[in-house]
C-alpha cells in the first residue's frame, strides 16, 4: 500500500521529467523567423509614415441637431423628470391640504387670519364660503 507521500513523490518525478524535456528544447527562435518578423515590422512602419503624409479628406458636415421645444428646455431647467415628479407631488399635496386641511391647520389659521376653514354641509359646494374672512386686512384702522 502506498502512502500519500509516495504518491506525491511519484507525481513530482513525472512532472520533473516533463519539465526537463521542456528545458532541453531550444528556446531561441531561428534567425529566419526573426528576420521575417523584423521585415514585417519595418513594412508596417513605412505604411504608417506614408498614410500620415497623405492629404486629409474633406470633412463631412455634421447635421445640425434638432431644436428643442419649450417644454424640454423648462424640464431641463427644473432638473429633469425626477425634479418634475417632486414638483407635481408637492403641488398635489398643497392643493389637497389647502382644500381639506387637518385640524391642526384650523387652529393655526384662526390665530393668524381670524377665520376658519371648516366646511359645513350647506356650503360644501361653495368655494368662497370655505375660505377665511380677509376683510380685517382691508380696514383702515
Amino acid at each position: 500500500m502506498t502512502t500519500e507521500q509516495d504518491k506525491s513523490r511519484e507525481l513530482d518525478a513525472e512532472l520533473e521529467a516533463f519539465f526537463q524535456s521542456a528545458r532541453d528544447v531550444g528556446g531561441d527562435p531561428s534567425p529566419a523567423l526573426l528576420s521575417r518578423v523584423l521585415a514585417d515590422a519595418y513594412a508596417e512602419q513605412d505604411a504608417l509614415v506614408v498614410s500620415d503624409a497623405a492629404p486629409e479628406a474633406m470633412p463631412v458636415p455634421v447635421p445640425e441637431a434638432p431644436r428643442r421645444g419649450l417644454f424640454a428646455g423648462l424640464l431641463q431647467a427644473v432638473g429633469g423628470w425626477p425634479a418634475m415628479a417632486g414638483l407635481v407631488t408637492a403641488t398635489a399635496a398643497g392643493i389637497w391640504i389647502g382644500y381639506n386641511p387637518p385640524a391642526a391647520f384650523d387652529t393655526f389659521s384662526e390665530t393668524f387670519v381670524g377665520g376658519s376653514y371648516a366646511l359645513t354641509a350647506d356650503d360644501s359646494l361653495s368655494m368662497a364660503s370655505s375660505l377665511p374672512d380677509y376683510a380685517f386686512l382691508l380696514s383702515d384702522s
